[in-house]
Protein backbone atom coordinates (compact mmCIF):
# COMPACT_ATOMS: atom_id res chain seq x y z
CA UNK A 1 0.00 0.00 0.00
CA UNK A 2 1.01 3.56 -0.79
CA UNK A 3 1.27 5.59 2.54
CA UNK A 4 -0.68 8.07 2.32
CA UNK A 5 0.53 11.90 2.48
CA UNK A 6 -1.64 14.65 4.65
CA UNK A 7 -3.61 16.27 2.21
CA UNK A 8 -2.83 19.89 3.53
CA UNK A 9 0.89 18.78 2.98
CA UNK A 10 2.34 20.58 0.02
CA UNK A 11 1.81 23.24 -2.07
CA UNK A 12 -0.82 21.37 -4.30
CA UNK A 13 -2.59 19.77 -0.93
CA UNK A 14 -2.91 16.05 -1.24
CA UNK A 15 -6.82 16.75 -2.84
CA UNK A 16 -7.68 16.38 -6.13
CA UNK A 17 -7.13 19.14 -8.62
CA UNK A 18 -9.89 21.40 -10.64
CA UNK A 19 -11.65 19.52 -12.66
CA UNK A 20 -10.13 19.57 -16.93
CA UNK A 21 -11.12 18.08 -19.98
CA UNK A 22 -9.18 16.13 -21.88
CA UNK A 23 -7.77 18.53 -23.93
CA UNK A 24 -6.54 20.43 -21.55
CA UNK A 25 -4.68 17.01 -19.97
CA UNK A 26 -3.12 16.27 -22.89
CA UNK A 27 -1.81 20.07 -23.38
CA UNK A 28 -0.98 20.26 -19.45
CA UNK A 29 1.24 16.82 -19.65
CA UNK A 30 3.03 17.48 -23.12
CA UNK A 31 3.63 20.87 -22.83
CA UNK A 32 4.12 20.06 -19.32
CA UNK A 33 7.02 17.46 -19.97
CA UNK A 34 8.57 20.08 -22.58
CA UNK A 35 9.21 22.30 -19.47
CA UNK A 36 10.92 19.80 -17.42
CA UNK A 37 12.84 18.74 -19.91
CA UNK A 38 14.20 22.69 -20.82
CA UNK A 39 14.61 23.36 -16.88
CA UNK A 40 16.37 20.21 -16.00
CA UNK A 41 18.98 20.28 -18.81
CA UNK A 42 21.36 22.69 -17.80
CA UNK A 43 21.83 21.20 -14.97
CA UNK A 44 21.80 17.04 -16.09
CA UNK A 45 24.06 15.27 -14.44
CA UNK A 46 25.09 16.78 -11.09
CA UNK A 47 24.32 16.68 -7.65
CA UNK A 48 22.40 18.86 -5.87
CA UNK A 49 25.50 20.39 -3.84
CA UNK A 50 27.11 21.26 -6.86
CA UNK A 51 23.50 22.66 -8.49
CA UNK A 52 23.59 24.74 -5.19
CA UNK A 53 27.22 25.82 -5.80
CA UNK A 54 26.89 26.43 -9.43
CA UNK A 55 24.21 28.68 -9.16
CA UNK A 56 24.07 29.98 -5.81
CA UNK A 57 21.13 28.81 -4.48
CA UNK A 58 18.17 26.55 -5.65
CA UNK A 59 17.34 26.54 -9.53
CA UNK A 60 13.87 28.49 -10.04
CA UNK A 61 13.58 28.75 -13.14
CA UNK A 62 15.15 28.91 -16.82
CA UNK A 63 18.61 29.65 -16.65
CA UNK A 64 21.95 28.94 -19.21
CA UNK A 65 23.73 26.67 -19.59
CA UNK A 66 26.50 25.06 -16.94
CA UNK A 67 29.80 26.48 -18.70
CA UNK A 68 28.13 29.72 -19.80
CA UNK A 69 29.66 31.04 -23.12
CA UNK A 70 31.78 27.87 -23.42
CA UNK A 71 28.95 25.90 -23.66
CA UNK A 72 30.36 24.61 -27.92
CA UNK A 73 33.92 23.73 -26.12
CA UNK A 74 32.97 23.05 -22.73
CA UNK A 75 33.26 18.68 -21.88
CA UNK A 76 31.25 16.81 -20.95
CA UNK A 77 28.15 18.76 -23.20
CA UNK A 78 29.61 19.93 -26.25
CA UNK A 79 28.71 20.88 -28.53
CA UNK A 80 24.93 20.97 -27.20
CA UNK A 81 22.87 24.31 -25.87
CA UNK A 82 21.93 22.47 -22.92
CA UNK A 83 19.90 25.54 -20.66
CA UNK A 84 18.43 28.97 -21.80
CA UNK A 85 15.31 27.05 -22.01
CA UNK A 86 16.12 24.29 -24.97
CA UNK A 87 14.54 21.52 -25.12
CA UNK A 88 16.38 18.15 -25.06
CA UNK A 89 15.99 14.91 -26.65
CA UNK A 90 13.12 13.88 -24.30
CA UNK A 91 11.14 16.47 -26.02
CA UNK A 92 12.56 15.77 -29.31
CA UNK A 93 11.33 12.01 -29.01
CA UNK A 94 8.37 12.58 -27.31
CA UNK A 95 7.18 14.81 -30.15
CA UNK A 96 8.54 12.09 -32.76
CA UNK A 97 5.90 9.16 -30.97
CA UNK A 98 3.01 12.02 -31.50
CA UNK A 99 3.87 11.95 -35.02
CA UNK A 100 3.58 8.48 -34.98
CA UNK A 101 0.46 9.09 -33.49
CA UNK A 102 -0.91 11.10 -36.00
CA UNK A 103 0.38 8.70 -38.86
CA UNK A 104 -1.12 5.66 -37.88
CA UNK A 105 -4.29 6.72 -36.17
CA UNK A 106 -4.60 3.97 -33.71
CA UNK A 107 -2.99 2.19 -30.98
CA UNK A 108 1.11 1.68 -31.98
CA UNK A 109 3.10 -1.85 -31.59
CA UNK A 110 6.74 -2.66 -31.79
CA UNK A 111 5.97 -2.35 -35.09
CA UNK A 112 4.76 0.94 -35.52
CA UNK A 113 8.45 2.12 -34.21
CA UNK A 114 10.27 0.35 -36.98
CA UNK A 115 7.85 1.40 -39.56
CA UNK A 116 6.99 5.00 -38.70
CA UNK A 117 8.98 6.38 -35.76
CA UNK A 118 12.76 5.01 -37.14
CA UNK A 119 12.49 6.54 -40.37
CA UNK A 120 10.95 9.71 -38.44
CA UNK A 121 14.60 9.84 -36.87
CA UNK A 122 16.43 9.15 -40.35
CA UNK A 123 15.02 11.02 -43.04
CA UNK A 124 13.20 14.43 -41.84
CA UNK A 125 15.53 17.21 -41.05
CA UNK A 126 14.08 19.30 -37.98
CA UNK A 127 15.08 22.03 -35.91
CA UNK A 128 16.89 21.08 -33.04
CA UNK A 129 17.71 23.35 -30.26
CA UNK A 130 20.60 22.56 -28.74
CA UNK A 131 22.39 22.30 -31.71
CA UNK A 132 20.60 25.53 -32.72
CA UNK A 133 20.55 24.23 -36.48
CA UNK A 134 18.12 21.82 -38.33
CA UNK A 135 19.52 18.45 -38.48
CA UNK A 136 18.00 14.86 -38.41
CA UNK A 137 16.60 13.94 -35.11
CA UNK A 138 18.80 11.05 -34.98
CA UNK A 139 21.79 13.20 -34.82
CA UNK A 140 20.76 14.68 -31.34
CA UNK A 141 19.71 11.38 -30.19
CA UNK A 142 21.56 9.53 -27.28
CA UNK A 143 23.18 6.04 -27.94
CA UNK A 144 20.02 4.71 -26.22
CA UNK A 145 17.84 5.90 -28.75
CA UNK A 146 20.21 5.07 -31.71
CA UNK A 147 20.21 1.87 -31.19
CA UNK A 148 16.80 1.90 -32.34
CA UNK A 149 17.74 2.92 -35.91
CA UNK A 150 20.92 0.11 -35.27
CA UNK A 151 18.49 -2.69 -34.63
CA UNK A 152 15.74 -2.27 -36.11
CA UNK A 153 16.42 -0.38 -39.83
CA UNK A 154 20.14 -1.80 -40.17
CA UNK A 155 19.80 -5.04 -38.48
CA UNK A 156 16.06 -6.00 -39.62
CA UNK A 157 15.20 -7.59 -35.96
CA UNK A 158 12.21 -8.40 -34.90
CA UNK A 159 10.64 -5.15 -33.61
CA UNK A 160 9.03 -7.23 -30.82
CA UNK A 161 12.60 -8.39 -29.40
CA UNK A 162 15.12 -5.64 -30.74
CA UNK A 163 15.22 -3.57 -27.17
CA UNK A 164 17.01 -6.80 -26.33
CA UNK A 165 20.95 -5.95 -25.61
CA UNK A 166 20.46 -2.44 -25.33
CA UNK A 167 21.66 -0.58 -22.00
CA UNK A 168 18.78 -0.52 -19.81
CA UNK A 169 17.92 2.82 -18.99
CA UNK A 170 15.02 5.34 -18.98
CA UNK A 171 15.46 6.18 -22.99
CA UNK A 172 12.00 4.36 -23.71
CA UNK A 173 10.35 5.39 -20.89
CA UNK A 174 11.08 9.32 -21.14
CA UNK A 175 9.00 9.77 -24.53
CA UNK A 176 6.27 7.25 -23.19
CA UNK A 177 3.59 9.81 -21.73
CA UNK A 178 1.44 9.87 -25.33
CA UNK A 179 1.03 6.65 -24.95
CA UNK A 180 -0.58 7.51 -21.75
CA UNK A 181 -2.56 10.03 -22.84
CA UNK A 182 -3.95 7.63 -26.24
CA UNK A 183 -5.21 5.06 -23.01
CA UNK A 184 -6.42 8.26 -21.07
CA UNK A 185 -8.40 7.07 -17.50
CA UNK A 186 -7.50 3.29 -18.36
CA UNK A 187 -3.81 2.53 -16.94
CA UNK A 188 -4.04 -1.30 -17.36
CA UNK A 189 -4.26 -0.65 -21.29
CA UNK A 190 -1.72 2.48 -21.26
CA UNK A 191 1.03 -0.30 -19.19
CA UNK A 192 0.35 -2.96 -22.25
CA UNK A 193 0.07 -0.59 -25.25
CA UNK A 194 3.41 1.07 -23.81
CA UNK A 195 5.16 -2.56 -23.04
CA UNK A 196 4.74 -3.41 -26.61
CA UNK A 197 5.61 0.13 -27.75
CA UNK A 198 9.04 0.02 -25.48
CA UNK A 199 9.74 -3.50 -26.96
CA UNK A 200 11.45 -1.93 -29.81
CA UNK A 201 13.50 0.10 -27.82
CA UNK A 202 13.98 -1.20 -24.34
CA UNK A 203 14.02 -4.63 -21.78
CA UNK A 204 13.92 -5.50 -18.26
CA UNK A 205 13.22 -2.97 -16.37
CA UNK A 206 14.02 -0.09 -18.73
CA UNK A 207 10.77 -1.50 -20.47
CA UNK A 208 9.08 -1.84 -16.93
CA UNK A 209 9.37 1.63 -16.49
CA UNK A 210 7.94 2.70 -19.70
CA UNK A 211 4.74 1.23 -18.86
CA UNK A 212 4.39 2.00 -15.95
CA UNK A 213 5.35 5.50 -16.21
CA UNK A 214 2.43 5.26 -19.70
CA UNK A 215 0.00 3.94 -16.82
CA UNK A 216 0.91 6.71 -14.19
CA UNK A 217 -0.26 9.51 -16.92
CA UNK A 218 -3.30 7.28 -17.88
CA UNK A 219 -4.50 7.64 -14.08
CA UNK A 220 -3.21 11.16 -13.72
CA UNK A 221 -6.29 11.85 -16.11
CA UNK A 222 -8.71 10.26 -14.21
CA UNK A 223 -11.30 12.93 -13.09
CA UNK A 224 -11.18 13.07 -9.66
CA UNK A 225 -7.86 11.57 -9.89
CA UNK A 226 -5.12 12.88 -7.45
CA UNK A 227 -0.98 12.15 -6.48
CA UNK A 228 -1.83 9.64 -4.22
CA UNK A 229 -4.28 7.20 -6.79
CA UNK A 230 -2.10 8.11 -9.64
CA UNK A 231 0.89 6.10 -7.25
CA UNK A 232 -2.08 3.47 -6.46
CA UNK A 233 -2.48 2.83 -10.28
CA UNK A 234 1.38 2.54 -10.97
CA UNK A 235 1.89 0.06 -7.93
CA UNK A 236 -1.20 -2.13 -9.09
CA UNK A 237 0.58 -2.65 -12.08
CA UNK A 238 4.63 -2.56 -11.58
CA UNK A 239 6.94 -5.77 -11.19
CA UNK A 240 10.26 -6.74 -9.88
CA UNK A 241 12.49 -3.67 -8.86
CA UNK A 242 10.17 -1.28 -10.57
CA UNK A 243 7.68 -1.58 -8.11
CA UNK A 244 9.93 -1.85 -4.75
CA UNK A 245 11.98 1.09 -5.58
CA UNK A 246 8.57 2.95 -6.04
CA UNK A 247 7.18 1.52 -3.03
CA UNK A 248 10.31 2.89 -1.08
CA UNK A 249 10.65 6.50 -2.95
CA UNK A 250 6.90 7.52 -1.97
CA UNK A 251 7.52 5.56 1.60
CA UNK A 252 9.78 8.53 1.98
CA UNK A 253 7.98 11.42 0.24
CA UNK A 254 5.10 11.26 2.12
CA UNK A 255 6.77 12.01 5.05
CA UNK A 256 8.14 15.49 3.39
CA UNK A 257 5.93 18.45 2.17
CA UNK A 258 8.94 20.49 0.27
CA UNK A 259 11.29 18.68 -1.98
CA UNK A 260 14.25 21.16 -0.01
CA UNK A 261 13.84 18.48 2.62
CA UNK A 262 13.15 15.79 0.15
CA UNK A 263 16.13 15.30 -2.29
CA UNK A 264 18.50 13.43 -0.71
CA UNK A 265 16.07 11.04 1.36
CA UNK A 266 14.68 10.29 -2.04
CA UNK A 267 18.12 9.85 -3.54
CA UNK A 268 19.12 7.08 -0.37
CA UNK A 269 15.64 5.52 -1.10
CA UNK A 270 16.29 4.41 -4.90
CA UNK A 271 20.08 4.00 -4.25
CA UNK A 272 19.93 -0.10 -3.85
CA UNK A 273 17.40 -0.43 -6.77
CA UNK A 274 19.53 2.20 -9.37
CA UNK A 275 22.72 0.71 -11.07
CA UNK A 276 24.22 3.51 -12.05
CA UNK A 277 26.33 3.93 -8.98
CA UNK A 278 27.29 7.84 -6.79
CA UNK A 279 29.12 9.22 -10.05
CA UNK A 280 26.59 9.62 -12.30
CA UNK A 281 28.94 10.27 -15.53
CA UNK A 282 31.30 7.37 -14.42
CA UNK A 283 28.28 4.47 -14.01
CA UNK A 284 29.77 1.29 -12.44
CA UNK A 285 30.64 -1.92 -13.87
CA UNK A 286 27.00 -3.60 -13.45
CA UNK A 287 25.36 -0.01 -14.28
CA UNK A 288 22.10 -0.82 -17.08
CA UNK A 289 22.15 -4.43 -17.55
CA UNK A 290 18.77 -6.23 -16.93
CA UNK A 291 17.66 -7.36 -14.09
CA UNK A 292 14.91 -7.87 -12.21
CA UNK A 293 15.96 -6.59 -8.33
CA UNK A 294 16.45 -3.00 -10.04
CA UNK A 295 14.81 -0.01 -11.47
CA UNK A 296 15.93 3.16 -13.15
CA UNK A 297 15.78 6.02 -10.88
CA UNK A 298 13.99 8.75 -12.64
CA UNK A 299 10.19 6.90 -12.18
CA UNK A 300 10.51 6.32 -8.87
CA UNK A 301 11.86 9.85 -8.07
CA UNK A 302 9.34 11.72 -10.50
CA UNK A 303 6.58 9.69 -8.90
CA UNK A 304 8.04 10.07 -5.02
CA UNK A 305 8.21 14.26 -5.93
CA UNK A 306 4.62 14.03 -7.17
CA UNK A 307 3.26 13.63 -3.90
CA UNK A 308 6.08 15.78 -2.11
CA UNK A 309 4.47 18.78 -4.20
CA UNK A 310 0.85 17.42 -3.77
CA UNK A 311 0.47 17.37 -7.75
CA UNK A 312 1.28 20.97 -8.01
CA UNK A 313 3.23 21.59 -11.17
CA UNK A 314 5.73 23.84 -10.24
CA UNK A 315 7.08 22.21 -7.01
CA UNK A 316 7.04 18.89 -8.61
CA UNK A 317 9.38 20.05 -11.66
CA UNK A 318 11.91 22.40 -9.55
CA UNK A 319 12.16 19.46 -7.10
CA UNK A 320 12.95 17.65 -10.04
CA UNK A 321 15.69 20.16 -11.69
CA UNK A 322 17.13 20.33 -8.29
CA UNK A 323 17.40 16.74 -7.50
CA UNK A 324 20.40 16.43 -10.38
CA UNK A 325 21.45 13.58 -12.03
CA UNK A 326 19.31 12.70 -15.20
CA UNK A 327 17.24 15.60 -14.16
CA UNK A 328 15.87 16.72 -17.23
CA UNK A 329 14.16 13.04 -17.66
CA UNK A 330 12.73 12.94 -14.37
CA UNK A 331 11.72 16.79 -14.91
CA UNK A 332 9.83 15.55 -17.74
CA UNK A 333 8.14 12.80 -16.40
CA UNK A 334 7.26 14.87 -12.83
CA UNK A 335 6.18 18.04 -15.53
CA UNK A 336 3.79 15.24 -17.55
CA UNK A 337 2.39 14.11 -14.37
CA UNK A 338 1.30 17.06 -12.64
CA UNK A 339 -0.12 18.47 -16.34
CA UNK A 340 -1.88 15.55 -16.73
CA UNK A 341 -3.47 16.07 -13.33
CA UNK A 342 -4.81 19.48 -14.10
CA UNK A 343 -1.99 21.69 -12.09
CA UNK A 344 -1.42 24.62 -14.48
CA UNK A 345 2.22 24.76 -16.87
CA UNK A 346 3.34 28.49 -15.69
CA UNK A 347 3.17 30.33 -19.00
CA UNK A 348 6.52 32.06 -17.71
CA UNK A 349 8.06 28.86 -18.26
CA UNK A 350 6.00 27.53 -21.40
CA UNK A 351 5.78 30.89 -23.59
CA UNK A 352 10.06 31.22 -23.48
CA UNK A 353 10.65 27.57 -23.36
CA UNK A 354 8.57 27.58 -26.62
CA UNK A 355 10.35 30.81 -28.05
CA UNK A 356 13.82 30.08 -27.45
CA UNK A 357 13.55 26.40 -28.13
CA UNK A 358 11.24 27.55 -31.98
CA UNK A 359 8.98 25.04 -31.28
CA UNK A 360 5.40 24.79 -31.01
CA UNK A 361 4.46 23.26 -27.86
CA UNK A 362 0.71 22.93 -28.16
CA UNK A 363 0.26 21.39 -31.48
CA UNK A 364 1.66 18.00 -30.95
CA UNK A 365 -1.06 18.05 -28.15
CA UNK A 366 -3.92 19.57 -30.58
CA UNK A 367 -2.80 16.68 -33.24
CA UNK A 368 -3.04 14.28 -30.06
CA UNK A 369 -6.32 15.33 -28.62
CA UNK A 370 -7.82 14.90 -31.97
CA UNK A 371 -6.25 10.91 -32.46
CA UNK A 372 -7.02 10.19 -28.93
CA UNK A 373 -10.95 11.00 -29.79
CA UNK A 374 -10.75 8.74 -33.06
CA UNK A 375 -8.89 5.85 -31.45
CA UNK A 376 -11.47 6.13 -28.61
CA UNK A 377 -14.19 6.17 -30.89
CA UNK A 378 -12.68 3.07 -32.55
CA UNK A 379 -12.51 1.50 -29.63
CA UNK A 380 -16.01 1.47 -28.63
CA UNK A 381 -16.98 -0.07 -31.79
CA UNK A 382 -14.51 -2.76 -31.21
CA UNK A 383 -15.53 -3.55 -28.08
CA UNK A 384 -19.68 -2.91 -29.15
CA UNK A 385 -18.78 -5.44 -31.78
CA UNK A 386 -16.73 -7.70 -29.26
CA UNK A 387 -19.79 -7.91 -27.02
CA UNK A 388 -22.29 -8.35 -29.55
CA UNK A 389 -20.45 -11.57 -31.07
CA UNK A 390 -20.10 -12.71 -27.67
CA UNK A 391 -23.39 -12.46 -26.80
CA UNK A 392 -24.09 -14.77 -29.13
CA UNK A 393 -22.49 -17.47 -27.90
CA UNK A 394 -24.85 -17.34 -25.51
CA UNK A 395 -24.21 -16.73 -21.31
CA UNK A 396 -21.90 -19.10 -20.31
CA UNK A 397 -23.00 -19.28 -16.75
CA UNK A 398 -26.03 -20.81 -18.38
CA UNK A 399 -24.29 -23.75 -20.17
CA UNK A 400 -24.86 -26.42 -17.86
Amino acid sequence: MTPKRDENSGPGGGGSLPSSTLDERITGALVGAAVGDALGGPVEGYSPDQILERHGGRVYGIVGPWHGADWRTARPLAPYHKGDGHVTDDTLMTHALVRVYARVRDHLDAYAVADHLVPDLMTDPRWIPELEAEALPLHRVFLAEKWLVARLHYGHVDPREAGVGNIVNCGAAMYMAPVGLVNAANPPAAYAEALDVAGAHQSSYGREAAGVLAAAVAAATAPGATPDSVVTAALSLAKDGTRTAIERACEVAARHGDFESALVPLREAVTPYDTVGADYRAPSLGARRPSRLHSIEELPVALGLLLVSGGDFRHAVLGAVNYGRDCDSIATMAGALAGALGSPVPEEWSKPVAEASRLDLWEPARVLTEVTAEIFARDVRRRRAHEEAFARLGDPRCSD
